[in-house]
């Protein structure tokens, strides 16, 4: 599978951020926060033409995971990431706006929490990059927030990247939050297999954190996720830096089959609750629906 010299960037937007949730709980779901209502959005304008391309870097070598501890540091993973550049740059004042954290925020309660959630994952994963899947027990969990905060705390780190992929075709709205214009993405390349990966990865203008949307063709999203070339994407994806963590954001989990299709194929699955929204049965169905050696958790949000 082959990969672009150089990924793409569009920064035009028509669109404003969603509502979504405040702040994140434990992974074990005994902590729990309030609601947002967001405000609107700074915009940001401008093209391919107004900057030089950025670049993502490309060696292309196994994921730590399949490696073993301790193997990344075979690689100059430094270089790498040195190289990778932010065409725009969110300000604090739109981060606090799109309720995205980063390492400076004044709400440090809410930095915190996600930083203990990305904590308990490395534990799990003994340091080691991998694949997350998070979906919401119900429409309106938060799951957005939650997958785009979580991937942003791994980015924190100077020495990893991470990158969000929008899984949920039924309702993408993570390149709304982000005032991004994007004109392809993930079901662009699932169906034309000339499509570059590069194609489809966007920076986001926070540092280190990459995003690749939903694409621009959405119709019966199962026949995507449980096609071959999903099965490769998620590999070439993992392997384009060692040190990346992913973080695929999907539909509810009670709504369609997308994140159990989706959970088979990466290392780990999370579960958002919204707090008061659903019964405990309920939120327990939802647990289940998931493959128990991969859930490491639900988290309760509201």
């Amino acid at each position: 599978m082959t990969e672009h010299k150089q990924d793409r960037e569009e920064m035009e937007s028509d669109t404003r951020p969603r509502d979504s949730a405040s702040r994140a709980g434990d992974i074990n779901g005994k902590e729990r926060t309030g609601d947002l209502q967001k405000r609107g959005a700074v915009r940001d304008s401008g093209d391919d033409r107004d900057f030089p391309q950025w670049d993502d870097s490309r060696m292309l070598v196994p994921s730590s995971l399949e490696l073993g501890p301790g193997a990344v540091d075979r690689y100059v993973i430094s270089k790498q990431i040195v190289k990778m550049q932010e065409p725009r740059r969110l300000t604090r004042d739109d981060m606090d706006e799109r309720r995205i954290i980063y390492p400076e925020s004044r709400d440090r309660e809410l930095v915190n929490r996600f930083r203990h959630l990305r904590t308990k994952l490395l534990e799990l994963s003994g340091g080691n990059n991998f694949t997350l899947v998070v979906s919401g027990a119900c429409e309106g969990a938060g799951t957005s927030f939650m997958a785009l905060n979580l991937a942003a705390a791994f980015a924190f780190d100077q020495s990893k990247t991470a990158l969000i992929i929008d899984c949920n075709l039924r309702n993408p709205t993570l390149h709304s939050q982000l005032e991004l214009a994007s004109d392809t993405g993930l079901t662009d390349f699932l169906e034309d297999s000339d499509y570059d990966i590069g194609g489809i990865i966007y920076p986001t203008g926070i540092p280190r954190l990459r995003l690749i949307p939903a694409g621009s063709r959405r119709e019966n999203p199962a026949e995507f996720f449980t096609s071959f070339r999903m099965r490769q994407f998620l590999h070439a994806i993992r392997r384009r830096y060692p040190d990346r963590f992913i973080v695929l954001d999907t539909a509810p989990i009670a709504d369609s089959p997308d994140a159990r299709i989706l959970g088979e194929l990466c290392d780990y699955s999370m579960l958002v609750v919204p707090h008061g929204k659903i019964t405990a049965s309920a939120a327990e169905n939802a647990a289940q629906a998931f493959d128990p050696e991969k859930f490491v958790g639900a988290v309760i949000n509201g």
